[in-house]
């Protein structure tokens, strides 16, 4: 069995989240607590019903709930609390003081905070300003913007209203965004007029002019300025009414009152990462939205009324829809926008420190970075207040695990968590009931009927194979825009297995319950038949030194597959024989002799999303001549210049 590397003492166990729960269904069911973990999902497992009826009542939901409930064997037809009512922003604006609700920090050290009063009062203000520009319910409002309050305000008030949001991140170019807002025909766009990125200001109100030309549903359009800066001057675009935030006027009614919507009722529309082709728009629910990050933040995340909670992420990626339903547990959020290590390597933890986080969410990859500099946090902050630190966007290696634990904070609850987009939550994260094993996620999540299939579909233990959900659950998609039918979203999780939800990871469930994510499905590689996760590779290559980056894919070849390993040197130009040598044998001893890669090339970038992950299919694709459907998912699309026509790809 791995190492076990942290558990929660009996006291804070006893004045958990998760403890009170079981205390509430105790009342309400006659439930035997016992603080196990197990017990308590085989529980949520057996009576779904009387599970997701309890998180709504637990967790204080304001609305009207009607426990209905129809759960057929096709899971794409379920529905959870039919005829159910609430507001997704009434819930988020859950205190009305003066206590912080929101805080914005730019790379450059500007901050900025809000009080719950001002959340408040700046969301009637642009619900004024949405009425007076006639956004009616089911409107879709586009946002291109940075992660700052204002953001947070515009996502509230186009919620309270019944309309439809959806936003990309400034880094994505201008292609990028008409690819994807062109699809579900927005009639109002919110842009920031620029943004900042290590040090460099990128002018993206330039773009506009660009967009609108293809997107001929925006009607108007609302400029944001950047937090602490004056606008950039604007042109006038014929046809076009533009508005600017800063002039925006008080609502004249002191109060609003909250249409209560259907449970069903569209949140926001997300999108796939679309390196396989144009990108899914996939529409989420608000109550299944809020029922399930309600479940995850209190009973998963143990987090707390006044709890400071920390994500690292853009608009563009569902972490920050996840981070935005924290003020419906009354915590405040804390917003970054920049370069993590803008002028500095710990610039996360100072702002940490300072802001007094209770629960600090980062990437994987950062974790890494800060790894393989060896820098030690706890030496230079103390992080009293930090509870919980997550960990999303790719697998957690073990040695990252050990890197928390002996560099950031010994009593830390460090929950890797994975989800995605899909379904913008998580099957699988932490708990405060559960140790922590290197390596590991600790357990499925409450409610989340997850296992891990093989090939035939069969459960298996302590072996690799698909990550499913075998029942319904509240944050299904509705539907995919534009899906006739239901084509597109029956081929994306339902096609290989009849009826379970097949998710696209390729994992592992551990005896104990807990589970090892090797990456995506589609990313595997198979020499000589057999199915090896580059997780497996990454790991061993990313202890080298010299080594700063890599990407491993599988290159068809001679009516097989062989395994090609791409790195990035810290000194460029330096990959010897020696280290080629150093490498290979190190993977087969750690792995196995057949995850040895036939090859390991040089190159000076690794192609990767706007979200940092690494496209191994995108190297894949071009390495094999095929055509890269949708380039402007890359952040770095130049990059694969460098990788077509390698001629040591062409040669035995």
């Amino acid at each position: 069995m791995s190492q076990k590397l942290w558990e929660a003492d009996s006291q804070t166990k006893a004045k958990s989240n998760l403890f009170e729960f079981e205390k509430f269904l105790a009342k309400k069911f006659n439930y035997k607590v016992k603080k196990n973990y197990k017990k308590l999902f085989d529980w949520t497992i057996k009576h779904p019903k009387l599970f997701w009826s309890s998180v709504w009542e637990f967790s204080n939901i304001k609305g009207i709930k009607k426990d209905e409930f129809y759960l057929p064997k096709e899971i794409i037809k379920s529905k959870f609390l039919l005829n159910s009512r609430l507001n997704y922003a009434d819930n988020l604006l859950s205190k009305k003081d003066n206590s912080k609700a929101v805080t914005f920090i730019s790379e450059n050290g500007f901050r900025q905070e809000k009080s719950w009063n001002e959340l408040n009062n700046n969301t009637l203000k642009l619900i004024n300003f949405f009425r007076e520009n006639k956004i009616k319910e089911k409107d879709r409002i586009a946002a291109y913007t940075v992660n700052q309050i204002e953001t947070v305000e515009s996502f509230l008030a186009t919620s309270a209203i019944g309309g439809i949001w959806s936003s990309c991140s400034p880094d994505f170019g201008t292609q990028g965004v008409i690819e994807r807002f062109s699809q579900i025909n927005p009639k109002l766009l919110i842009i920031t007029d620029r943004y900042y990125y290590n040090g460099k200001e990128i002018n993206i109100i330039k773009r506009l002019p660009a967009i609108l030309k293809k997107i001929k549903s925006i009607k108007s359009v609302l400029v944001i300025n950047y937090p602490g800066k004056k606008n950039l001057k604007q042109k006038k675009l014929k046809g076009i009414k533009i508005f600017f935030y800063k002039n925006l006027k008080n609502n004249k009614e002191k109060k609003f009152a909250f249409k209560k919507f259907d449970f069903d009722k569209e949140l926001a529309i997300l999108y796939s990462s679309g390196t396989t082709g144009k990108p899914k728009c996939i529409c989420h629910r608000a109550g299944g939205v809020l029922l399930q990050h309600l479940k995850e933040h209190k009973l998963h995340c143990n987090v707390k009324p006044g709890d400071n909670v920390f994500y690292f992420t853009t608009c563009g990626w569902m972490m920050w829809n996840w981070l935005m339903t924290f003020l419906a547990s009354k915590a405040s959020i804390v917003l970054f926008d920049g370069f993590p290590m803008h002028k500095r390597s710990d610039l996360l933890f100072k702002i940490a420190e300072k802001e007094k986080i209770s629960l600090f969410g980062i990437s994987a990859k950062y974790i890494d970075q800060l790894r393989k500099l060896n820098f030690n946090i706890k030496t230079k902050y103390k992080l009293k207040y930090l509870k919980t630190i997550c960990s999303t966007g790719s697998p957690l290696s073990r040695d990252g695990f050990d890197y928390v634990y002996k560099n950031i904070k010994k009593n830390v609850h460090l929950a890797s968590i994975a989800g995605g987009t899909d379904l913008v939550s998580c099957f699988v994260l932490g708990n405060i009931y559960s140790p922590v094993y290197r390596g590991q996620i600790q357990n499925n999540g409450l409610g989340m009927n997850t296992d891990v299939f093989s090939e035939s579909g069969k459960p298996l233990i302590n072996r690799k194979g698909e990550l499913v959900c075998k029942s319904a659950f509240p944050s299904m998609p509705i539907y995919f825009w534009n899906d006739k039918n239901n084509k597109k979203y029956k081929s994306a999780y339902f096609e290989k297995y009849k009826n379970i939800w097949h998710h696209g990871d390729y994992a592992e469930r551990k005896s104990n319950g807990g589970y090892v994510i090797y990456g995506r499905s589609d990313a595997t590689l198979n020499p000589g038949g057999a199915r090896l996760g580059t997780a497996e590779i990454y790991s061993i290559v990313d202890k080298f030194y010299e080594v700063k980056e890599s990407v491993v894919i599988g290159q068809q070849w001679d009516n097989d597959v062989r395994i090609i390993l791409f790195i990035v040197l810290k000194t460029p130009k330096t990959l010897s024989e020696k280290l080629t040598q150093k490498l290979k044998k190190a993977i087969r001893k750690n792995a196995s002799p057949r995850h040895v890669p036939k090859k390991i090339i040089e190159v000076s970038d690794i192609p990767r999303t706007k979200n940092g992950k690494i496209v191994e299919l995108a190297v894949k694709n071009i390495i094999e001549g095929n055509k890269i459907k949708n380039i402007q998912a890359l952040i770095n699309p130049s990059i694969l210049e460098e990788y077509k026509n390698i001629k040591e790809l062409k040669k035995p």
